[in-house]
């Protein structure tokens, strides 16, 4: 009895999971969206509740230091600054 209650519990929930009728299609925008220009990587100062792109200098917590990119390229990281 127990099968034959989950066997239907299935039919039932698959029935509401697929409908027979196809969903209506939503219209496509005819203008493209300008598309956002793709910044770089960024360092995050907490001290200064902003974002630095890579070659700025900042202190943190009253260190000298240089965001730079990581090794791959699509990171970047705070460095003690060499000047």
């Amino acid at each position: 009895m127990r099968y034959a209650m989950l066997f239907v519990s299935a039919i039932l929930l698959n029935a509401c999971a697929n409908p027979s009728a196809p969903a209506e299609k939503t219209p496509t925008p005819t203008a493209a969206a300008p598309t956002a220009e793709k910044k770089g990587p960024q360092c995050y100062s907490g001290d200064e509740s902003k974002f630095f792109d890579v070659g700025q200098k900042a202190s943190v917590s009253g260190i000298l230091v240089e965001c730079t990119p990581t090794s791959d390229g699509k990171a970047a990281q705070w460095n003690k600054s060499k000047s």
